[in-house]
């Protein structure tokens, strides 16, 4: 505008097409995928190091108990930290279960919602 008494021009029209929503910067489903990968994250580390951190008290306060032997000649201490392989591979197996089932399908819907909005914006 260049005198004030001049009226405003009128907006640009709007592209035809299903009606625009907030972009996806300012949308709530990025707050639930971090919250998902957060919860994913906390679940398979509190797995592992857990069971972990469990072996490791057992060891320092109670040595009768990982010193008694469980199967004929195998003490318990030796079985429990054997055991630790499968429970690695649990939790691993844990996180890709949660991945799979809430992770990654709320990241896929939060992309391809992205890609439109870029489209969009690329067309005004």
């Amino acid at each position: 505008m260049t005198y004030p008494w001049q009226p405003a021009p009128p907006p640009p029209p709007r592209p035809a097409g299903p009606p625009l929503r907030e972009p996806i910067g300012h949308h709530s489903d990025l707050r639930v995928l971090r919250s998902a990968y957060r919860w994913q994250r906390r679940t398979a580390t509190l797995t592992a190091l857990g069971y972990f951190t469990l072996f490791l008290v057992l060891s320092a306060s109670a040595p009768g108990v990982m010193t008694r032997t469980v199967a004929g000649t195998v003490p318990a201490g030796l079985l429990l930290a054997l055991i630790q392989v499968p429970v690695t591979w649990l939790a691993i197996a844990l996180y890709e279960y949660t991945a799979r089932r809430h992770v990654d399908p709320l990241a896929d819907r939060i992309r391809r919602e992205a890609e439109l909005d870029a489209r969009r914006g690329a067309l005004r």
